[in-house]
């Protein structure tokens, strides 16, 4: 049995018959970086973004490209997104859609200012949403916001330089967003997408954690029991865009496993995925390491922009 334990006290666990084949172990390079983060809840508590603290040096040392904020694509304060566009770009560039994570109860699109700024220096016209939360909210709800958010960003990207190639790319319950919206394609065609997904960036998500057990879980998710059909793993069939999956080694908020396991099944159906796990790299530093200060713990950065400017191409033939 594996157990996973994701945010808030909540506890996700899913039947295992193999642990992790990845050995966690702490690098000496990294320490400080870990030290300098343990302190910031990134992904997985909300955030406040003051100077002194690790967010506020993430968001502070951003490139500065927010070019819209706070754009409405739905009804209601958490349906508004903000759009973070290049400088400059030649021909229409590849859109990324962010979306954070939380536990599906906190977050913020203002806390990931690091986040966009990052991959509109890389040429990425960026869109960050906030979605609705529960208890406002159960699922599906929130996935419905993320692909109304997806189907805004194909309709309105033109207008800061975006092409016809989008890529979803999400952190923790983001990254499960992310996952559900690729491998289940009727919520884009609902939203009304107009281009198919180039790829999906999943980072350290939580993509098959039944049965569920804290009382907050079944409640998002339904009980009892919680149905397969709100886990990312089992909407597997082999068809998906390609996916870039990774996590941390040291994660104890989303297990690695998550990952291990959806990868080997989009392989076993044969569909197209990479998948990265990170020695010495927990569930905040893996987002961390998209910002400026931190990029010396891991390659998140890097591998998120081989990907996105390796397929954004791609999905621009396929639309």
């Amino acid at each position: 049995m594996s157990t996973d334990n994701f945010g808030g006290g909540k506890t996700l666990t899913r039947d295992s018959a193999q642990n992790s084949p990845y050995v966690s172990t702490e690098r000496p390079h990294v320490a400080l970086g870990r030290r300098t983060l343990s302190s910031a809840g990134l992904g997985a508590l909300s955030l406040l973004a003051t100077a002194c603290s690790p967010l506020g040096l993430l968001n502070g040392l951003a490139p500065k490209r927010l070019s819209a904020r706070n754009i409405p694509y739905g009804a209601g304060p958490r349906r508004k997104l903000d759009v973070y566009a290049p400088d400059s770009a030649r021909g229409p560039a590849p859109v990324v859609v962010f979306l954070y994570g939380g536990s599906w109860d906190s977050g913020s699109k203002d806390d990931y200012r690091f986040v966009g700024g990052a991959l509109a220096a890389a040429g990425f016209v960026t869109v960050i949403p906030d979605y609705r939360l529960y208890p406002e909210v159960v699922f599906p709800a929130f996935l419905e916001d993320c692909a109304t958010a997806v189907a805004w960003a194909c309709a309105h990207s033109a207008d800061y330089g975006g092409g016809n190639s989008v890529v979803l790319m999400g952190h923790s319950a983001g990254a499960y967003n992310a996952a559900m919206l690729a491998l289940d394609p009727s919520y884009l065609a609902q939203a009304g997408a107009r281009h198919p997904l180039a790829g999906t960036v999943g980072i350290a998500g939580p993509y098959d954690f039944l049965p569920v057990q804290s009382a907050e879980l079944k409640a998002i998710f339904g009980q009892p029991p919680t149905p397969p059909a709100t886990q990312p793993i089992d909407h597997v069939d082999g068809r998906n865009a390609p996916m870039l999956l990774l996590a941390g080694a040291t994660d104890t908020t989303v297990l690695p496993q998550n990952t291990v396991r959806l990868a080997a099944r989009i392989r076993a159906a044969g569909g197209p995925v990479q998948s990265r796990i990170y020695p010495g790299i927990d569930h905040k530093e893996i987002i961390g390491a998209m910002g400026v200060p931190f990029r010396f713990l891991c390659p998140t950065y890097r591998n998120c922009i081989q990907f996105v400017s390796d397929h954004a191409s791609t999905g621009a033939q396929a639309a």
